[in-house]
Formats: C-alpha cells, structure tokens, sequence
C-alpha cells in the first residue's frame, strides 16, 4: 500500500509553540489513520523557519475530504490554530 496523493499543511509556528504542535500532532495520529476514508501515513516534518504535516492518502479526492472532516475541523484545526504565527499554506500532490 503506497500513497497516490499527500496532503502537505505548512505551518509558521514559533520555537515556543512547537512542543503544543508536536503534541497536536501525537494525539490526533492514530484517530487520522483509523477514521479518515484512504488516510495511509501522517508525519511530522520540522525544519528552522516552519513544520510541515505530510498525510499520505490512497486519492486526491480522500486528501481533500479530510479538509472539511470533523476530525480536521474540530479538533485538529481548532488545536493549532492559535499557535500559528502566519496562515498555513495547504496543498495537495498526486503521485506521478
């Protein structure tokens, strides 16, 4: 099983706010890989000038389906949001 398309979140988060984030990312793992339709992997990529979250599906169409899932919406997002110090920057890649 390998993944046909990756959801990438990009998120400006300052040094201070990243172990919140990190935790975020820990506590909603496995329910995103239990209960989101096609979801496949999820990884948390840190670099110095922001973190990145990587979601690999099995479709476009489920990476994009997740955006507006109650998981996404209510919990993951309502959790990060207020450690961003800039809007995310959201984007979607098939597998070529």
């Amino acid at each position: 099983m390998s993944a046909k398309a990756y959801l990438e979140i990009t998120m400006t988060i300052d040094e201070a706010n990243r172990p919140a984030a990190a935790k975020i990312y820990t506590d909603y793992r496995q329910p995103f890989l239990d209960q989101i339709k096609g979801a496949q992997t999820k990884d948390l990529l840190v670099r110095g000038e922001d973190v990145q979250v990587l979601h690999g599906f099995d479709s476009v169409e489920n990476a994009k389906a997740y955006l507006d899932s109650e998981l996404f919406k209510n919990d993951v997002f309502v959790g990060l949001k207020p450690l961003w110090s800039a809007d995310p920057e959201v984007k979607i890649y098939v597998v070529a």
